[in-house]
Formats: C-alpha cells, structure tokens, sequence
C-alpha cells in the first residue's frame, strides 16, 4: 500500500515539470527572473509534496505499529493452543484407564474361549429293548381287545395289525397313558402266575439286543464366555454371563434322544451342554449389599449355580458358582439372602423355580384339578471356613414338587408310549406330566491348600419322598407301571492336584462313586459325555493342565467310567444292575474312556 502511495506522488511530481507552466514557459529564452520564479515554484510543489510523504509515513507507522500488536496476538493465541492441545492429549490418556470404563460404558467385560477335542470309547451291554416290550404288549392289546383271545405268537398279533390297521391307527392314536396303565395291570391279574412270567419271557426274547461299541474318535467343540461386571451404586451392583457352546459341525438347538438326559435341551442346561451358536444368558443377576448398614445382603435374577467347588480344581479356575458343584450343577432362577457372619464365614438362604407351570404350557385349557404346580428349590448354602489354606462348605436342598421333567426341546426318535418308531425326526418340545415328589439334598466338602497340594474330600447323600403317580417315563426311582417307594443314595468324591515349583504345570488325580440310587442337579456339568458326579459306579480322572501364558492354559485329561446301575443323572425309571441284561428304554454305557485335549484363552 505505502510502495503504491509513493509511486503516485512520483509521478505527481514529473508532471508538473512535463506539463505547459505560466506565459513564460512559452518563451524559447527564458530569463533569469523567469528562472527563479519557476523554481520557486517548483520549491512550493516539493514543500507540498514532502507533506504529504510525511503524512504518510505517519499512517505507515500506525498501520505497522497495529501489524505488530496483531503478530503477538497471534502468537498469544498461537501458544494457548498448544496449551489446549496438551490438555487434551493428557486427558484423553487418563480416559483410557478406568475413567474411561466410568464416562463411557460403566461395564467391565471379561471372558474366555475354550476349544476342545475329545476321543470317545464306550459300549453298550447287552439289554432288552424295554420300548420293543412296551410295543408288543400295546399290539397285544389290540389283539385282545379285537379278538377276546391271546395270541399263540407274535405273528398272529402283527397279521391281525396288517388286517386291520386302519382301527389299529385309531387305537394306538387315542390311547393314553392311564388306559394303557389299567390294561396292563388288568393283564396281569387276568393271567396265571405262570402263564404271565411266560409271556413276558417271551417278550425279553424277542426283544433282546447284543451289546456294541460306541465311539467318536475325533470330536471337537468351542465354547464362549463373555463375564459382565457393572456398579450400580454404592452397594450395588449387577453380574452376568454368556455363553455359546457348540459341536463343530452342528448348530441345531435339539439332538436326538439316546437315553441319556443330556440330549433333552433343559432350561438349566443351555450353556452346560453343547447346543448351538448362540449366545444365551447363562446367569444375570444383581447384589445388593450392607443393607440397613447390616453385614446382610440380597441377591436376584439367573443364579451363579453352576461349576462349584470342589468342581473347579480340574479347571485350574476359581470358585464359579454358590452351591457345591457335586451336588448343584444346573442353571436355574431365583433369589438369595445372606449373612455374612464374619469375615470367613457366610451363610445363604436360596430359593429358585425348576419348573413355571401355569405360563406357556396351555395350563389355561386344562381343568384346575389336572395343572401341575410348581417345581421350585430352596435350601442353605453355608460357607462354614473360608481362608487361603482352607475352605469348608455344607449345602442343603430340597427340590419340591418335582415333575417328571422339565420343559424342553428333543427330538424322539420312538413313541415312549406305544413303542412304535417316531413318524418323522422333528423337533418337539417336551412338557411334563406329572408331579413325582419331592427330593432332599446334602453334601459338605473340605478343601486344603498344604504346600505344593491341595486336596478334597466330598460326602454328598440324597433321599425321595415320592407321590404315587408316574409317567410314560416313569416316576421317581421307579418304573412306569410300578408303584413308587422312597429311595435314598450317596456318593463320595476325593481330589489330589500337585503344582509344580514353577507355578505353571499342575497334575491332577480325582474319584468319585455313586451308589445304585444316588441322583444329583448336575445335568449342565462340564463334562462332554456326561455329568461325572451323576455317574452310579466309579469315576476315575487324571489331568495335567499348564499355562502356556498367564491366561493362556492347556489342559490334557482322561477320564474312565465304569457304570455298575442305569439311569445315571435321571431321576425316573429304577436303576437296573446292567451286567443282568436289563429291560431298558434306550441303551446305557456299561462303560466308557475318554481322552481330551484343550486350549483356553482368557481375557
């Protein structure tokens, strides 16, 4: 601006010069008066000029001295920036830490995913087809009921089926349970002594089946854990758990029924047992502690009742559930109330529902005298000692008003009522029938911690009050078309694990032995081939479990089963001594071996 300014006052001054001046300017000769008056001129101009140069150097300087102040302005601003700027970087690290967790999401995750391979050998024994007998004593009721008379032999029976079977369609379609129940008592008191043991010989006969093997050489699974842990309030806070569990391979949601209790997909089993690749809640819950400023506290929603000790020794894992693990191992909702009586001993009341009767279950189109009621636990799990080196805990149950079974989906491949193959493999699900009795719980468990070993011992016994009604599966302990009695069954449980001196490498060795009635809640343990703890006959473990990393744990293990009684881990049907060829609606291990190898990651 100050270069163009002074440019302009140049040429202001050449043109005076250039441009045509007084009269005398016109004069070829000026003379020396001519002369000074055009300088003097010419002087006045300068004076003019130089004026206004001062001018504007004046304005040049003001404008310069605003030019500065705005520079160190500028880099004021330029300087709080930076300053800006650090705070925010130092902020923003501090968010990272548990700040962040408290601005942003208020929820803790933790977790862990495991994949297993396992190696199966079992067999069968040899055993009569209980459901083949339970088929021809239905064909021969047709029979009777159609002709008065008793067969001479099974051909005679399945010629009249073939002769009339749309009636036999229409038989087998509407009979129920009780019809089938009356008629098979009224066959017994019709018949002599003789002539019925005959007939059912008969039915063993053609009914009996050759023991097999059953292996799996190679069979893989993944399971997922995500932990949740969130504050609440000061005495508040909330606790969950998801999980997936599945077989490579196979994302169903319902297996086929094979006899065992485990391929019935139970509420409390859904993350215990492998099932699909979804993520179900396997426990939700909130604990609300020191209420009232007293050591009490309270506790509801989907229980913490699974892998409890003395069950996570084999794991190489904490503590996982409230009930002693061999004796409740099974998802369920409910509530707790406890005590903390001191700072090693804690005292809880539980109460939670197996079975919801009157939701879901179409209870509103049955007369009240035909619904069932609920099946719901309660009982008290006592931490009498809990220190570093020693832990003792007692538990005691009742499961009330116990049904035979609990909802649940399946696929059943033959009719439990008529014997006949199952018309097509669908998805079914599964509903109680009958309210069974009641069954009482106990078990205490003493842990130590001695040098290099820990060790345990578990007493754990079981006793039924049942009711006299039964099932198409039977009733508590007890077969189908018999009358229930009381029963009661132990099972004891020992564990060595020796940790090596460099705090990586553990060895394990563990036992257990159930007697021919003993019956435990422990359908979601983890174990692949079935519930160990539930076994009547003996178990034997040994495992080695190392950790690569910190969180990073390999665990090799074996286990046999050596089944002396069926329907380990069921509480319908009698136990059968399965080395007398048995009467059974589906084929038991007699015994079983399994190899394993896994890798879990923990985070």
């Amino acid at each position: 601006m100050l270069r163009k300014t002074l440019t302009t006052l140049a040429m202001a001054l050449v043109l005076p010069l250039s441009a045509p001046g007084p009269a005398w300017a016109d004069s070829s000769d000026p003379t020396v008066d001519e002369m000074m008056q055009q300088v003097e001129w010419l002087q006045v101009q300068m004076s003019s000029l130089l004026q206004q140069i001062e001018g504007l150097k004046e304005e040049s300087s003001e404008a310069a001295t605003k030019a500065d102040d705005a520079a160190g302005m500028a880099a004021d601003l330029e300087e709080r920036t930076a300053y800006l700027e650090d705070d925010v970087e130092d902020l923003d690290d501090r968010l990272m830490g548990p700040e962040r967790h408290t601005a942003l999401d208020r929820v803790e995750f933790s977790g862990d995913f495991r994949v297993q391979a396992h190696s199966i050998d079992a067999e069968f024994d040899d055993w009569v087809d209980g459901l083949g007998v339970q088929g021809d004593i239905v064909n021969t009721l047709f029979y009777f009921g159609g002709t008065g008379n008793l067969p001479q032999d099974f051909d005679q029976v399945d010629d009249f089926i073939r002769s009339n079977y749309s009636d036999y369609q229409y038989f087998t379609d509407n009979l129920t349970f009780d019809e089938l129940k009356q008629a098979v008592d009224g066959l017994g008191q019709m018949l002599p002594p003789e002539q019925l043991e005959g007939f059912m010989q008969a039915l063993g006969q053609k009914n009996f089946q050759k023991g097999y093997d059953v292996d799996n050489d190679i069979v893989y699974t993944s399971r997922l854990r995500l932990q949740m842990n969130a504050p609440v309030a000061e005495d508040v806070k909330f606790a969950g758990r998801l999980g997936m569990y599945k077989v490579w391979g196979n994302s169903t949601n319902a297996q086929v029924f094979n006899g065992q209790p485990t391929t019935i997909a139970w509420d409390g089993t859904t993350v215990g047992v492998p099932n699909s690749d979804i993520l179900r809640v396997e426990r939700a819950y909130f604990d609300w502690t020191n209420i009232g400023g007293l050591p009490v506290y309270a506790s509801a929603g989907r229980r913490p009742s699974t892998g409890g000790a003395p069950l996570n020794f084999r794991e190489d894992e904490p503590r996982g559930g409230t009930p002693l693990g061999s004796l409740i191992n099974y998802q369920f909702d409910g509530i707790t109330l406890g005590w903390h009586i001191m700072e090693e001993s804690t005292l809880r009341f539980c109460y939670g529902i197996g079975y919801e009767s009157d939701w879901g279950n179409g209870s509103e189109l049955k007369k009240p005298s035909d619904r069932l009621d609920d099946a719901a636990f309660y009982g008290f799990n006592w931490d009498v000692w809990n220190t570093d080196d020693m832990f003792i805990q007692a538990t005691v149950a009742r499961a009330k008003d116990v049904t035979d079974g609990f909802n649940g989906l399946v696929v059943i491949p033959v009719d439990p009522l008529t014997g006949q193959d199952a018309p097509a493999p669908a998805v079914l699900r599964f509903d109680p029938s009958v309210q069974v009795g009641d069954i009482d719980l106990a078990s205490a468990v003493l842990i130590r911690h001695d040098g290099p070993f820990d060790w345990f011992i578990s007493g754990n016994y079981m006793e039924s009050d049942p009711t006299n009604d039964t099932g198409v599966f039977g009733g508590l302990f007890t077969d189908p078309f018999d009358k229930p009695q009381s029963q009661d069954g132990h099972m004891y449980y020992a564990g060595l694990r020796y940790n090596m001196p460099n705090e990586k490498t553990r060895f394990g060795l563990e036992f257990n032995h159930g007697s021919k009635y003993w019956f435990n809640f422990a359908l979601a343990e983890d174990d692949f081939l079935g519930a160990k703890t539930s076994v009547r006959g003996d178990v034997w473990e040994a495992y080695v479990t190392h950790r690569i990393r910190d969180r990073f744990v390999a665990k090799l293990d074996y286990i046999n089963y050596q089944f002396d009684y069926s329907g380990s881990g069921w509480l319908l049907g009698a136990p059968k001594k399965l080395d007398n060829t048995p009467a059974l609606g589906f084929p038991t291990y007699d015994e079983a071996s399994k190899w394993m190898l896994s890798i879990s990651a923990r985070f």
